[in-house]
């Protein structure tokens, strides 16, 4: 369950990774840490996210939250990119990350697979369309469990 802070975290964090020329990926708060741990993945999509791009996105970000007080308690906040191994949700994902290996997962298995790995085509209301070997795969989206970012 998104912690309801959420909303206003990423209302307040998208600007500030803009003006830095990255983009917000995510964020959540993990209230069963103590402190609590607030992570925010970020993405430079120029170029590879750097730690630097990290360090200044955490300075940004927190002078932006304590200026607003919009979390009262002590917290860490802790800013990364997302790795290889990441889920995509988002139309946005699918579009940014077009091209890039990936692992789809169905709910039943399709040719007698449940697992299917090629090159991101794209996504529509209907499928997720891979790339394999060459050969376009549609896997209907309502069969679709999980699309994974994967080594290639």
């Amino acid at each position: 369950m998104t912690h309801p802070l959420i909303p206003k975290i990423i209302d307040l964090a998208t600007p500030v990774a803009r003006e830095l020329g990255l983009e917000l990926v995510g964020a959540v708060f993990q209230t069963h840490y103590s402190p609590p741990v607030l992570r925010v993945d970020v993405r430079n999509s120029q170029a590879g996210t750097s730690l630097q791009d990290c360090e200044l996105m955490s300075r940004s970000l927190e002078a932006t939250l304590d200026a607003v007080e919009l979390i009262p308690d002590a917290y860490v906040l802790e800013v990364s990119s997302p790795g290889v191994s990441r889920q995509l949700s988002a139309d946005r994902e699918f579009t940014a990350f077009k091209g890039f290996a990936v692992t789809v997962k169905t709910e039943e298995p399709i040719d007698g697979q449940h697992q299917w790995e090629g090159q991101l085509v794209k996504r529509d209301d209907d499928a997720v369309y891979i790339n394999r070997k060459g050969r376009a795969i549609a896997i209907p989206r309502s069969l679709v469990t999980e699309v994974q970012l994967s080594d290639p």
